[in-house]
């Protein structure tokens, strides 16, 4: 995404990523940990987390042990969801998956690491100034999102639907607990940490599960018109996995009108809500631009 702030913003979740994510003994783990966290990526949800909690006046400082913690509860999915029992794929971000440099058990044992890992830096770090009850919200929207109320049941339901005719209920299902629930665990705990009240909480929820599903459908079609290089991971590997995408029910056609329906639902909540914010207009925009590219 082109803008400063996010640019600043990425630079400066990557410096806290750093700094947090000390190698000690065992190593090896701890190291398994650091690559896949510390990947080249564009940390768009922690990036987001710590926009949504900066309209509610949260400091940096404060939000940034949370922006943290989502972006290594994103990168444990990613790498269970590598390994070859689930999505087997060599590649992730431009570089080889973790289990493919560390082997699948110490993969394994990272993914799980960074599930207990990443909580406890919101406990040990979050500061003083936030009060203690909304450290426990935010908690149990970060548990809410890491487990079967989130990602768990969207990648189980999308592991039983490989070579399977599925309803769109079902596709709605893996988009929404696969991919949005993340998204809305960034733009919630963000929320809720800057003190939000509950009508606008529930307004940026929304906003979270519109673009949410509309990331995912965008990665769908990026899945069959890019290179690996523009990836950063294997193409194709939705066609050769027999998964249904919405392009696979609707067409190709149809799943780009549906990223610019929701995207302008999306920014529709933004707009009625008065929330005047270039990050979270912008990740819409970029959305729009990559599918009509």
């Amino acid at each position: 995404m082109e803008n400063s702030r996010f640019n600043e913003l990425r630079i400066k979740v990557n410096e806290y990523l750093d700094k947090y994510m000390e190698v000690i003994y065992p190593e090896s783990v701890y190291e398994s940990m650091r690559y896949s966290v510390l990947a080249d990526g564009k940390r768009l949800r922690p990036v987001i987390a710590i926009e949504t909690a900066s309209i509610f006046g949260c400091s940096i400082e404060q939000v940034m042990p949370l922006a943290c913690a989502i972006e290594m509860l994103h990168a444990q999915s990613l790498i269970h969801d590598d390994l070859p029992s689930m999505d087997n794929d060599d590649y992730r971000r431009g570089k080889l998956s973790n289990h493919k440099v560390f082997g699948e058990s110490t993969a394994i044992l990272a993914g799980d690491a960074l599930l207990s890992y990443a909580p406890k830096l919101i406990i040990d770090k979050t500061p003083s100034s936030i009060p203690p009850e909304i450290i426990l919200r935010v908690l149990k929207e970060f548990f809410i999102a890491a487990g079967t109320d989130g990602i768990i049941s969207g990648q189980i339901v999308d592991i039983d639907s490989e070579n399977k005719q599925i309803s769109p209920e079902t596709l709605d299902f893996i988009y929404e607990y696969k991919t949005a629930r993340l998204f809305k665990l960034a733009i919630r705990a963000g929320a809720i940490l800057g003190g939000a009240n509950e009508d606008i909480l529930e307004k940026l929820t929304k906003f979270a599960q519109y673009y949410g599903h509309a990331f995912q459908i965008c990665d769908d079609i990026l899945d069959i018109t890019s290179t690996i290089e523009e990836l950063g991971k294997t193409p194709g590997k939705d066609i050769k996995a027999k998964k249904s995408t919405y392009i696979s029910m609707f067409g190709l056609e149809e799943a780009k009108k549906q990223v610019i329906f929701l995207c302008n639902q999306a920014y529709d909540i933004l707009k009625e809500s008065s929330i005047n914010s270039e990050i979270l207009s912008g990740i819409l925009t970029d959305i729009v631009k990559r599918v009509n590219k």
